[in-house]
């Protein structure tokens, strides 16, 4: 790197400290041959007009002399590229937000960005061991677009994560990135959150290593029944004020409170029922999980934790705590709760309403008996604390 500044610097004097400060910058002081495309473009298209100050038109195009003397035709016509100079105006003349949609549109173009999977939906704040898996990924994605196996926008790129994400590796010890990651991920969510609660969760990050298997029992009942009378020609009938019709109570095997409160999960958490006028029908998500026994256990039990409309971190968190608990056996009584989650006196109220919601789910899925869950019951609140737990680690402001 130095030999590439100081020639530069003999024949483009101006250009080299513009060089030298963007390839701190793009490197962190790592071998030039550890760039990617991703890199390359998270730097040009983000943090060259976020983070970098001075003349940006400038300083991209002295890194593109500089990757041209270093061998690197692809990337430094990246820093000259009409994309680059349309989101360097974007970000001077439109603002920030702007810029960010322009870098994130031309970003998703490139076809290198990992895309996310049902086994892995990537976070927005990622951990060590999450950064390597989704650089390797998208090394991996950038070789075969270049090598002409895929295109950008080939659904083959959809495969090749997967692959790469699951395959055993030897630079991980025989380890894949898959695991990784989700190590990874459940360490934090042990860790995170004071003394009481890493007592608590800690046997936990043990338990939840691995996927929880559905039980092997009838299980879901009521919602199955549900799904499959969503399925038939005109769907569920309701009332005029949209509760289920006389005709579906008379039907069932369950009271019109239990039907109620089943169809609210499947409806507003699973998005497996929807209402159209005066019937309810099955949507494609719920035909599908209908068709896939451990889709539908997997659904339901991360349903368990979902949130409801308008409700905040503090009493998904309490439901956490409760599940733990009635996992290994223990009452959740908002004593129990309160301890470990350390809230003031005035937010016991939203302990009990999150108790309480917690309570209707499991007896919507019949997952409890005299508030003790039942064996289903202790699967699905270990399917629904993994399911927690390796979620996606978001900005607060982002969906």
């Amino acid at each position: 790197m130095a030999a590439l500044l100081s020639e530069l610097e003999r024949s483009e004097p101006a250009s080299a400290e513009h060089a030298r400060s963007a390839i701190d910058w793009l490197t962190g002081g790592e071998p030039l041959e550890t760039i990617t495309e991703l890199t390359v473009c998270e730097f040009l298209w983000y943090t060259l007009p976020t983070k970098v100050s001075g003349d940006r038109p400038a300083i991209a195009r002295a890194l593109g002399r500089l990757l041209l003397l270093g061998g690197l035709e692809r990337y430094a016509a990246l820093c000259s590229s009409s994309t680059t100079s349309h989101i360097l105006r974007t970000y001077a003349r439109q603002g920030e937000d702007a810029g960010m949609a322009a870098y994130q549109s031309a970003l998703d173009a490139t076809g290198v960005l990992p895309p996310d999977l049902p086994e892995l939906r990537w976070s927005s704040i990622m951990g060590p061991e999450e950064l390597g898996a989704h650089g390797a990924c998208s090394a991996a994605l950038e070789l075969a677009i270049v090598s002409g196996e895929l295109t950008p926008g080939s659904p083959g790129r959809e495969e090749l994560t997967r692959r790469w994400l699951t395959e055993p590796r030897a630079e991980l010890g025989g380890d894949n990135w898959l695991h990784r990651v989700q190590g990874e991920r459940l360490n934090r969510w042990v860790l995170g959150r004071g003394t009481a609660w890493r007592e608590l969760a800690q046997p936990f990050e043990v338990r939840l290593h691995a996927p929880i298997p559905a039980p092997e029992e009838e299980h879901l009942q009521a919602l199955r029944w549900l799904l499959e009378a969503g399925c038939r020609t005109g769907g569920v009938p309701l009332t005029q004020r949209h509760n289920l019709a006389r005709s579906v109570l008379a039907e069932s095997a369950w009271s019109a409170g239990e039907l109620a409160a089943v169809r609210e999960v499947a409806e507003r958490q699973m998005g497996a029922l929807r209402r159209a006028g005066r019937r309810l029908v099955t949507t494609p998500t719920g035909r599908r999980l209908l068709r896939d026994p451990d889709l539908l256990w997997e659904a339901a039990a991360t349903a368990l934790l979902a949130p409801a409309s308008g409700e905040n971190g503090f009493r998904a968190s309490a439901r956490e705590v409760a599940l733990m608990l009635l996992a290994d056996g223990v009452p959740a009584d908002r004593d129990r709760i309160t301890a470990v989650i350390d809230c003031d006196e005035w937010q016991t109220f939203e302990v009990d309403a999150s108790l309480a919601e917690l309570e209707r789910r499991l007896d919507a899925f019949g997952l409890r008996v005299e508030g003790r869950l039942t064996p289903a019951g202790r699967s699905a609140a270990l399917a629904a604390l993994r399911s927690h737990a390796l979620r996606p680690r978001k900005y607060v402001n982002m969906t």
